[in-house]
């Protein structure tokens, strides 16, 4: 039997692609068949990692395809026409109007992916989501197929890659409050709001402190520039927008961080905040999309954007060695549940059930 798995775009580093990586380990390991086909791939990536969509081979009906939906493609309407088993892992899709005032292609992308979405409930043979807010979305959006939740699969073991020690030895025990935040520069991921939170915090509570902002801004060139403009006339000091960075980079900002902050509007599930769970990193996040689905009973929720009352529990977290403590206890509790044995043995007995 042959499981092949499609998605429109792999790239190196991205959240979807690792899991679609992960993935055909595990479908291997099971003595499948199998294949990463893309329609579009990453020159980065080493060799033989995925094929191209037009070198797909012919499947038969006891073969099944795993569609990894996150935006517009071609392939929404391809997948429809295979005669064989059908899967979908939903990575949820980004509202289009974040991107509405930045980048008029990727708007119109996303508008397609969720088209694609509703047009394909009833072609869908069984559905994997990453949280249960991706799984509610399916079921609103009319998927009467099983429909099961999924963490992403986290390969760890990466983790334990040395980091770059320059950046450790550069911002370090150098007696400034490090904060950071890890993931795209992207307007759902509402990085002003983390700006506007750090400017409060800097101001009173701590100047001596440091906002980090781990991501690239390839395709929201304009959101970054406001973003900067927006720093300059909080007249915040210390900001750093690291844009695309080596995995060992990042790995340096994990461990020389004192709180992650998150402000965003809309995730499928969030791999930073398990990153920061595993590197002993206090979570503190606007409740939010899959946010409190993926921190569970670990963090520090907020339940509104008010960017005062947000520097003063970041303090709080900061000087208040026992909470602090406790989070960092709770947070490492709650990473468990998303351990590579863990749910690699969920994600085979959901597709031996669904392949069977």
């Amino acid at each position: 039997m042959r499981v092949v798995q499609l998605l429109p775009t792999i790239s190196m580093g991205d959240a979807v692609s690792n899991d679609a990586i992960a993935i055909a380990k595990v479908l291997r390991d099971m003595g499948y068949q199998t294949g990463i086909y893309a329609e579009n791939i990453d020159s980065r990536l080493p060799a033989g990692t995925a094929k191209s969509i037009s070198r797909l081979p012919r499947l038969q009906p006891e073969d099944a395809v795993l569609y990894h939906m996150s935006t517009g493609s071609a392939l929404n309407e391809k997948i429809k026409q295979f005669r064989c088993k059908k899967g979908m892992i939903y990575h949820n899709i980004t509202p289009s109007h974040f991107f509405q005032p930045y980048n008029a292609q990727l708007t119109q992308l996303l508008n397609e992916g969720l088209t694609g979405v509703l047009q394909l409930a009833e072609h869908i043979d069984f559905c994997l989501a990453d949280s249960a807010f991706n799984k509610q979305a399916l079921l609103e959006m009319g998927y009467t197929c099983p429909i099961a939740i999924r963490p992403v699969l986290i390969p760890f073991s990466d983790y334990a890659k040395k980091p770059t020690q320059e950046i450790i030895d550069r911002y370090d025990n150098d007696g400034y409050a490090n904060f950071i935040f890890v993931g795209r520069i992207a307007p759902n991921k509402k990085h002003e709001d983390i700006i506007r939170a750090f400017s409060c915090y800097q101001r009173f509570c701590n100047p001596k402190s440091r906002l980090i902002l781990v991501g690239s801004w390839s395709g929201t060139e304009s959101y970054y520039r406001r973003l900067c403009r927006y720093t300059a006339a909080l007249q915040v000091e210390n900001v750093l927008f690291t844009g695309h960075i080596p995995f060992t980079d990042i790995l340096a900002y994990y461990h020389i961080a004192d709180l992650f902050l998150c402000m965003s509007e809309h995730e499928g599930f969030c791999v930073p905040l398990v990153e920061a769970m595993y590197f002993g990193v206090p979570i503190l996040a606007y409740r939010s999309c899959a946010v409190p689905d993926t921190l569970g009973d670990s963090g520090i929720l907020l339940d509104r954007k008010d960017p005062v009352e947000t520097a003063m529990v970041a303090d709080r977290i900061l000087t208040d060695t026992l909470l602090r403590r406790e989070l960092i206890a709770q947070q490492r509790k709650r990473q468990q549940d998303f351990s590579y044995a863990k749910v690699r043995a969920l994600l085979e007995t959901q597709l031996r059930e669904f392949l069977s």
